[in-house]
């Protein structure tokens, strides 16, 4: 396995106090930005989530951020791991040198980072949603919906007739509203 560091840019632009707003000199690295952040310069607590939840894919299925092959087709990790979790086959996911670990706790950390990278910035928990989420495996989790930076399936013949990778990458923003949402598992905990 290999480790993780998880700075992504951002923190040198804002100041300790700020968990909201817009700026127009984007930083980080794509793939780990949220697309609100990356396209539009709005970020909030959610976009650390965002990042968050494509280290947990990472760090379960062992692949990186980025494009690759998968039988006949090219895929990012977060489509290839919405494609997974759709079809039932999130042990397709799994990195080898976890398959001995508990693969319903595996499960559930997948499903956890696809909740951290769903398109609706509202519909992502907070990091204290998250750490309980982490902590306790009674806690019922609810069921993503399709992540940001959703790229749909393309096949080499595909990408062979476009000019550029990229132009296949579909990305979709939604206008909704950044604000903090907490989980009721606070109020008792």
């Amino acid at each position: 396995m290999n480790p993780k560091i998880s700075d992504f840019g951002m923190a040198r632009l804002f100041t300790m106090d700020e968990t909201q707003g817009n700026t127009s000199r984007i930083v980080g690295t794509y793939g780990y930005m949220a697309p609100e952040y990356a396209m539009h310069g709005q970020f909030s607590v959610k976009s650390d989530v965002f990042s968050f939840g494509v280290l947990i894919l990472e760090i379960v299925t062992g692949r990186r951020n980025n494009c690759f092959n998968d039988r006949d087709n090219i895929e990012d990790l977060l489509s290839y791991s919405w494609k997974n979790w759709r079809e039932g086959t999130t042990v397709n996911l799994i990195d080898p040198a976890l398959k001995v670990s508990s693969s319903s706790e595996i499960t559930r950390c997948i499903h956890i980072g696809l909740l951290c990278v769903q398109e609706n910035v509202a519909d992502r928990p907070t990091m204290a949603s998250v750490v309980i989420m982490l902590n306790s495996s009674s806690l019922t989790l609810a069921m993503p919906s399709e992540p940001a930076f959703f790229m749909h399936s393309s096949t080499q013949s595909d990408l062979s007739s476009s000019s550029t990778y990229s132009s296949r990458v579909i990305v979709s923003i939604t206008s909704h509203s950044n604000d903090e949402v907490f989980p009721l598992a606070n109020v008792g905990v």
